[in-house]
Order: structure tokens, then C-alpha cells, then sequence
């Protein structure tokens, strides 16, 4: 999809940008929204009584529901946030925390994010849940069959990846919301990697929760997304108390909140991120999410054609279907490949890639990472393989 990159400035400072886990590029469209809210509008939401406020109350509303729309949940179902990480926290100590008991079991794996870890082992020490791992099968995946396995009468939550940042294999979500849903048990996905890449339809799948962030599918840093049922959100417990959420209090007996989705967003909220998702969504939307994760499925299946036929590199997600590919060079520290790449402007991704105890399964404590997005090109692996085919070269710059 090489015609896209016009879109991004970011390509004209002459660099291949494979490091599309972390972050992505923001297309113009992007900024411009941003850019427009904070020339032309810059007012507070749902705050004034004034012409500029009501535009914001407009752009800002007009962005949930474009969102609501890109993942098929209702308006009142998205709730923003300053993104993934706050999402499952929210989710963790906002719903779980006053419904899971002592002895009662969250399953989790250990390919997971940090973000979809920490938060349920501090749990677990406040309250003595239990956390317990689905087994991941020889290519690191999880299987319906594992899963199934794991579960016990105790298990209550399942809270997993769409698509793993190290791994890059996507989970059958529907298959495991279904077996999940017969045995009374809640599903939360952490879809940081999967919403940019790959059309979610949270009706469809029958997603409990579902968490992601703005700035991994072109928009701005700051912004993310919390998706649950009405019925769940309706039970949820705000985080955060202030300003915007709350019709009135006078004493501490009499609190009365907003209704959804407005009291789980106390305080002034990312008005400019929000605007700028929604833009982001647009721009996804016309590209086509079927045609962002087939591209990315042949680039990536280009780039491993071509890896293999190094004797020298390890593959470790050799199986995956997503944009990702994890690897190791023979003898080389991840980060000197890395810095090696930064030379000839390739910037790609090395260490644990924040899931610390995937190492557990795999004996590799690091890693380097390639993620591919729509906008990367067959031009720029043929150069990234190119720099990567002199192992020799590699260890000589490295001194």
C-alpha cells in the first residue's frame, strides 16, 4: 500500500519505520484534526454555553460514536482513556475487584503484555484470586483445546491478547468467547495489537471487555479506548472522581453520578486525542481493515521467505499470522543488532518487549522486533534483509 505513505510526514525524514508495535505514524488527516481543535475551537467539553464549547461537545461525541461504530459496540459502551494500560486497570480494579472472591481464578498466559499482567497480580495480593497460565502450544499460540484445558470450576475471568506484541499470534476470539460464555466466565481482551490490524466486531465475538489505544492505529498518544457491555459498565466502579461525572453531591450520602458513558471520564478529558482517533478511525475505515491485515500478512510472509534463508537468525514466531516477527541473530545482543539497524536509519525494537515473563517459555530474554503496518513497503525489507545478511559487517560496526 505504498500509496499511503504521502499521507505521513513522518517518511520524509528518510527513515524505514518498523517498529509499528510501539507506535504508528499519524497521517495528516490525523494532525489536522488536532491541529484545528487547538486553533480554532480550543474550548473545554461539555462545560460552556458558548458557540466554540458546543462545537467541541459535537467533535468530541461525533469521535465515540465513530469508534463505536469501527468496533460495533453501542455509543454508550465506549468509554475514552488515556489508553490500553489505563483501559485494563480500569476494567481490573473498577469490576473485577468488588466481584472476584478469595480462591477464584483469572486466567492469563505467559506470552501477555505487562499491562494485562501487573494489573491482575497486584489483584491477586489484595484480595487472594488466583492467577494461573493457559498453556501455549509449541509455536507459542493458544489453542480452544489448551484453554479449555485450563479451565476449572474456580475459573472466572479470562483476560488475554487479540494479537501478542512478541508472538504476533491472533487468538480465536470467537471460539473462546463462546466455550467461555457457557461456563459463566467473563472474557477481557487486551486488543492494543489487534483493533489497528484486523476488523473487530465486539458483537460478533461477544466480547465481555475490550481495551485498546489510539496511538497504535495512527492517532494521537494519550487516547485509548474502553469497551465493555452495557451491563458490565453499568457496574463498573469509577477509577477517578471529579469534575464532569457527576450530576451533584452535597454530602457525602448524596453522590449521584452521570449515566454512562460520562461518569467512568471524571476531569477534563484528551479532547484533542479523542478528535484525533476519530479522524484516525476515518482514515482506517476508508483503507478497509480486511485490506490492512492481508497486505500485512504478505509483507510479513515476504520478510520471512527471505529470514529464513539466514543461517544465522533465529526465528522464534515463525508461525504467526499477524505483522510481527520476532528474531535473534547467533552470538549478537538484540540491542547491538538494533543500534547496528540505527545506522543505515531502520529503527526496529529490541529487548523482552515488556512481556518479562514470556522468557519463562522460551528461554530468550530478548529480542529484536520487526511490526509491520500498512504503509511499509517490500522496498524497505529488501534493505532491512540486505543490512542483515553481512554478520560479519554486523560485529564489525558493533566494535
Amino acid at each position: 500500500m505504498k500509496e499511503y505513505r504521502y499521507d505521513f510526514p513522518m517518511f520524509n525524514n528518510n527513515i524505514i519505520y518498523l517498529d509499528n508495535g510501539a507506535t504508528t505514524f499519524k497521517p495528516n488527516s490525523v494532525i489536522d484534526a488536532v491541529n484545528d481543535y487547538y486553533k480554532n475551537y480550543s474550548a473545554n467539553a461539555h462545560r460552556g454555553d458558548y458557540t466554540i464549547s458546543y462545537k467541541v461537545d459535537v467533535n468530541y461525541e461525533n469521535a465515540r460514536k465513530k469508534v463505536a461504530d469501527f468496533i460495533n459496540a453501542e455509543f454508550e459502551e465506549v468509554v475514552f482513556t488515556s489508553g490500553t494500560t489505563e483501559s485494563l486497570n480500569m476494567i481490573v480494579n473498577g469490576f473485577f475487584k468488588k466481584l472476584l472472591e478469595p480462591g477464584d481464578e483469572v486466567l492469563i498466559t505467559k506470552s501477555e503484555h505487562a499491562s494485562n499482567v501487573l494489573p491482575w497480580f497486584k489483584l491477586a495480593k489484595e484480595t487472594n484470586i488466583k492467577i494461573s497460565y493457559i498453556e501455549l502450544d509449541e509455536n507459542l499460540h493458544v489453542t480452544i483445546e489448551n484453554l479449555i484445558n485450563s479451565v476449572n470450576e474456580r475459573t472466572k475471568v479470562i483476560s488475554i491478547a487479540g494479537i501478542t506484541n512478541v508472538v504476533g499470534d491472533e487468538r480465536p476470539i470467537d471460539e473462546i468467547c463462546k466455550f467461555a460464555h457457557a461456563n459463566n466466565i467473563f472474557v477481557v481482551i487486551d486488543g492494543a495489537q489487534l483493533v489497528p490490524h484486523k476488523k473487530v466486531d465486539v458483537k460478533k465475538s461477544d466480547i465481555d471487555f475490550l481495551a485498546f489505544s489510539g496511538h497504535k492505529m495512527c492517532g494521537p498518544t494519550g487516547i485509548g479506548v474502553l469497551y465493555g457491555k452495557k451491563e458490565f459498565l453499568d457496574k463498573l466502579e469509577p477509577i477517578n472522581m471529579g469534575g464532569g461525572m457527576n450530576e451533584s453531591f452535597d454530602s457525602e450520602n448524596e453522590v449521584y453520578l452521570k449515566e454512562l458513558p460520562n461518569r467512568l471520564e471524571a476531569g477534563t478529558p484528551n479532547i484533542a486525542g479523542a478528535i484525533g482517533l476519530g479522524a484516525a478511525v476515518d482514515y482506517l475505515s476508508k483503507i478497509g481493515m480486511n485490506n490492512i491485515f492481508n497486505y500485512e500478512k504478505k509483507l510479513k510472509s515476504y520478510l520471512v521467505d527471505k529470514l529464513i534463508k539466514l543461517s544465522y537468525i533465529d526465528i522464534i514466531n515463525l508461525e504467526s499470522d499477524s505483522g510481527i516477527v520476532s528474531f535473534n541473530i547467533d552470538g549478537i545482543f538484540s540491542q547491538d543488532v538494533a543500534f547496528y539497524l540505527n545506522k543505515y536509519n531502520i529503527c526496529v525494537r529490541a529487548g523482552n518487549h515488556c512481556a518479562k515473563i514470556l522468557k519463562k517459555e522460551t528461554g530468550i530474554k530478548n529480542s529484536i522486533r520487526v511490526s509491520l503496518y500498512f504503509y511499509n513497503t517490500y522496498e524497505e525489507i529488501d534493505k532491512l534483509v540486505e543490512l542483515l545478511s553481512d554478520k560479519e559487517k554486523i560485529m564489525k560496526e558493533m566494535i
